[in-house]
């Protein structure tokens, strides 16, 4: 699994890899994560660095007792093949 970093005053999830910035941006509303943007670099795509991203925002969410809304397509696609976490859908 990639090592992500978490800044929440920014409200970003974040992993450097091979020296190329990968990153999950969120807004929170009203007990919330909405999911706005999820975006890997082209040179280290088919990775799971954006898999990786979603899962650590997801157990985020968990661990605040945060729903989730995925509005960018990714993340959208990414619960669909993990049922496990639709409990956390808002």
């Amino acid at each position: 699994m990639t090592t992500i970093q978490h800044d929440q005053a920014r409200h970003r999830f974040t992993a450097t890899v091979d020296g190329h910035d990968a990153g999950l941006d969120y807004q929170l509303d009203d007990g919330c994560m909405v999911i706005t943007h999820t975006g890997v670099p082209q040179p280290v795509e088919g990775r799971g660095i954006a898999s990786d991203l979603v899962q650590a925002a997801f157990e985020h969410a968990r661990d605040q007792r945060l729903s989730v809304r995925p509005q960018c397509a990714y993340a959208a696609g990414w619960v669909e093949r993990h049922p496990e976490f639709n409990q956390q859908l808002a």
